[in-house]
């Protein structure tokens, strides 16, 4: 059988999506501004693409060969078998980016049937010729019923438009635009497939759109990055105004002053305390990433050590934290305890007991800490809400984390910080 031009740019077309495909898994796994569920899924879908475009190679290869019609035929059934994949993903991408659950809702009921339908009639074509058939020479030929045999691909696709043009305003521009330019072209292609002989420049344009996709999402991506660097800095410089007590360091100073003629070995106790807490604080300050809990939790007991050497009748402090294997923003901790020693003990001559918990659910692990002091509002020119909410702002951008507040039975305050469990680092 004598090769054509039309086979020879099948040839290159499909070797050069091979090594694009190759190159595409590589950069999604490198590349680090990709949040990780997009960087599975690129994986993922560049690794489907992949193997359909291997799997067309091998059909172009064999197809010239008379003797090879039983290879021939695995190969096809390997081709019925990854272009679903390719067909099927991007409804979960669709979700996902929409905030949906693929198991719960009608559009990927819809589509699990119609993949299961079609899955049906790649094992009748194995037994039957109503779809297609290859010859005893290795000539392919559509069978009756070979459009019907593509149906329930193209129903998805076109499933997955009108799910994208209706839940647009649940995207980002680029997201829709990406999907847009994947989704569209792939259906149309697919529908030429049903009557012509297209397939290796459909398996090729689609390997090409999902490309435009990816550098849409990228973008995105690259741009989400952008900005929580700059929101990071912002909040970098609200942390240095916040931590900027000069009346604390004073107070600490002449505490350790007058102990150093009181009791000399306590004041060299708290000067390595009030020691650590500089330390910790100029080093959360210059932190740009999440830091391990027990370098807070050794912040916020060097802060409590250096306010009960002046406070030691009438401040009181419990720890219970059995769970320390965890990342969170740097002061995080160390300013929600402060605020329930200074608003606490405000315009109150009673002691004061503070309590710092830890526990883990199964999806995230809290940190709550507790006082029994007056609590504060907003008449506190509202510097602990100022606080907290620098914060808060700070444990949603960093880790998805949530902090939240409530009075504590009894009296007192109680401050809850949620941060999601990372599989990864389990």
């Amino acid at each position: 059988m004598t090769m054509t031009w039309l086979d020879l740019l099948g040839f290159s077309l499909i070797g050069a999506i091979i090594v694009i495909m190759v190159l595409g898994i590589v950069l999604s796994a490198i590349i680090p501004t990709l949040d990780k569920w997009n960087k599975r899924y690129f994986i993922a879908l560049f690794t489907a693409l992949l193997l359909l475009s291997v799997t067309c190679l091998l059909a172009l290869i064999f197809w010239y060969d008379p003797t090879k019609a039983t290879v021939e035929k695995v190969v096809y059934i390997l081709e019925d078998l990854f272009l679903p994949l390719v067909v099927f993903m991007p409804t979960v991408f669709l979700l996902h980016s929409c905030g949906e659950r693929f198991k719960r809702g009608p559009l990927s009921i819809t589509v699990m049937a119609l993949l299961g339908v079609y899955l049906v009639m790649v094992i009748v074509a194995q037994f039957t010729d109503v779809f297609y058939s290859v010859t005893e020479d290795n000539q392919f030929i559509r069978g009756k019923l070979w459009a019907l045999s593509m149906a329930p691909m193209v129903a998805i696709m076109l499933l997955n438009v009108v799910a994208l043009i209706r839940r647009r305003k649940k995207l980002s521009q680029k997201y829709f635009i990406g999907l847009f330019v994947y989704m569209i072209p792939m259906m149309i292609a697919m529908i030429i497939h049903m009557f012509i002989s297209i397939e290796v420049f459909v398996v090729a344009g689609i390997a090409l759109f999902a490309l435009v996709m990816y550098g849409f999402i990228l973008t995105d991506n690259v741009e989400k990055y952008m900005r929580q660097q700059r929101e990071i800095a912002h909040q970098q410089a609200s942390i240095m105004v916040l931590q900027m007590r000069p009346h604390f360091i004073y107070n600490s100073m002449m505490g350790i002053y007058y102990l150093c003629d009181q009791n000399p070995k306590k004041a060299k106790q708290v000067t390595l305390d009030f020691t650590t807490y500089l330390r910790k604080n100029f080093a959360a300050i210059a932190s740009e990433d999440t830091i391990p809990f027990v370098d807070e939790l050794e912040h916020t007991r060097a802060y409590l050590a250096v306010e009960q050497a002046q406070f030691e009748d009438s401040l009181f402090v419990e720890f219970d934290t059995p769970h320390t294997f965890f990342r969170l923003p740097p002061l995080t901790l160390q300013p929600i305890v402060e605020n329930a020693v200074v608003h606490g003990m405000r315009n109150s001559n009673a002691a004061i007991h503070v309590s710092v918990t830890t526990r883990k659910t199964d999806t995230a692990i809290e940190i709550i800490v507790e006082d029994d002091g007056p609590g504060f509002a907003t008449s506190d020119n509202n510097e602990p809400h100022i606080a907290l909410n620098n914060i808060r702002q700070r444990l949603e951008l960093m880790c998805h984390g949530i902090l939240t507040t409530s009075q504590r039975d009894g009296g007192g305050t109680s401050v809850k910080v949620t941060i999601p469990l990372d599989k990864s680092e389990e």
